[in-house]
């Protein structure tokens, strides 16, 4: 992974870190679950996002030079990808 990517990768998660501490306090709150469901997604999106960076990261980077990278991703796409 470059540089760029992981930082980048480090502040989106970041984000998300703080997604989640206000879902706890939401339920916390007793805030209507209809609210906290709709956190609940964006927190999903964002975790998508990030994997989706990670898996092309994957590719460019690592992928390139072993033979069993195609087997690999077909496995991370099918696990996360559902």
């Amino acid at each position: 992974m470059n540089c760029d990517t992981k930082k980048s990768t480090i502040q989106r998660l970041r984000r998300i870190e703080g997604q989640v501490r206000g879902l706890q306090k939401m339920v916390e709150e007793d805030r209507p679950c209809a609210e906290i469901i709709n956190q609940v997604a964006s927190v999903e999106q964002a975790l998508s996002g990030v994997s989706k960076v990670l898996l092309t990261s994957h590719l460019q980077h690592c992928a390139q030079h072993d033979p069993n990278a195609i087997d690999e991703v077909v496995q991370l796409i099918t696990r996360h990808w559902r």
